[in-house]
């Protein structure tokens, strides 16, 4: 009998860090700044949720701003 061996393919993830970085960044920055804006409690927290997406509002400002 021949014996089958399995063979694997290594994939290199080097470089892939710089987005976690960006992202991490904006998303302290803009925790900061829906905090330090809020006017009560239930404000600042909803601040925290907006600042966990705030990806997607600067994406929907840009294709508000280009007319798209």
């Amino acid at each position: 009998m021949a014996k089958k061996t399995a063979k694997c393919k290594i994939i290199n993830n080097q470089g892939c860090g710089c987005g976690g970085a960006f992202y991490g960044l904006g998303f302290i920055g803009s925790a900061i700044y829906y905090i330090s804006t809020a006017t009560g409690f239930w404000n600042g927290v909803l601040g925290v949720l907006k600042a966990i997406v705030w990806p997607a509002f600067l994406v929907f400002e840009l294709l508000k701003f280009l007319g798209a």
